[in-house]
């Protein structure tokens, strides 16, 4: 009598965890890839652009932080 419902809620149960262990997964290799754009980015930059003369420093978010005319 009280075998069919509790396999019922044990797959359920089980169910739950696969989900819960999916999500926490594509988390977690969402968040690998973000930070290893951040510091890959990180090491790119600052990008120093020389021509003619003019010398342009940016930081790591792009902007520009110096210029230096000779």
């Amino acid at each position: 009598m009280f075998c069919i419902p509790k396999a019922a809620v044990l797959h359920g149960k089980s169910v739950g965890f696969a989900l819960q262990k999916s999500r926490f997964r594509n988390v977690k290799a969402q968040l690998s890839l973000f930070k290893r754009i951040i510091f890959t980015k990180s090491k790119l930059f600052p990008i120093v652009t020389i021509a003619i003369g003019l010398v342009v420093v940016y930081d790591a978010y792009g902007l520009q932080v110096a210029v230096n005319n000779d």
